[in-house]
């Protein structure tokens, strides 16, 4: 894989399991009283936030993966897997309970600052996002390609965050049935990125057998 299609790759991964469209309405109903300034305020420090782990999940993955003793092909699977099952939910058009569960968005709205949780920590930097993080890691063979998972990381959580922004006025230009079809069609992408992570460990444990 050449560093532009490594790049490509990177960005296209994150963003549609970081899905920051159809995060709108949770973000908007998780901060009913909230004005404009202070729903800005509270996305540029959860992307900020959410930056700062994926980078550090990247950073010390494959020490933890040493330390617990996980294969890297194992790791790749499960991962896949958990992609696969929020694919799945997003293919119909609803909240995977994967990101975030019934009881934790019912608890955000209550909450006065949900920066950090459950805007940062699950939302856009959950289990997906992480394994998804880690498993593009683990494909970057040199430093450049390294390097630029580490700014891809970045770029997406901009775009999330004037995404976030940009519905921080109450997003009447994002019409329901239009975040469905985006949130389908991101959907199947994730699928594909999931099902070829799963093709991708089971070659390299081929490899590994002879």
């Amino acid at each position: 894989m050449t560093l532009l299609e490594y790049i490509v790759f990177s960005f296209s991964s994150l963003f549609v399991i970081m899905d920051p469209i159809t995060l709108v309405p949770l973000f908007l109903a998780m901060s009913p009283r909230d004005t404009p300034e202070q729903r800005i305020r509270t996305a540029r420090l959860a992307c900020t936030i959410a930056a700062g782990v994926l980078a550090g999940f990247a950073l010390l993955g494959r020490f933890v993966f040493e330390f617990l003793g996980i294969t890297l092909p194992a790791f790749q699977i499960a991962g896949s897997l958990v992609l696969l099952l929020i694919a799945l939910d997003m293919l119909r058009a609803r909240r995977s309970p994967v990101k975030e569960t019934e009881a934790e968005t019912v608890e955000a709205a209550a909450k006065e600052d949900i920066a950090v949780t459950p805007l940062a920590i699950p939302l856009l930097a959950g289990p997906g996002a992480i394994s998804t993080t880690l498993l593009l890691h683990s494909k970057a063979a040199t430093v450049p390609q390294q390097i630029s998972l580490y700014a891809c990381i970045a770029v997406v959580c901009i775009v999330s965050y004037f995404v976030l922004r940009l519905s921080a006025q109450g997003a009447r230009w994002i019409k329901p049935i239009a975040m469905n079809i985006v949130s389908r069609l991101m959907g199947l992408l994730l699928a594909a990125i999931a099902v070829q992570f799963i093709l991708n460990a089971l070659r390299d444990l081929n490899i590994a057998r002879f």
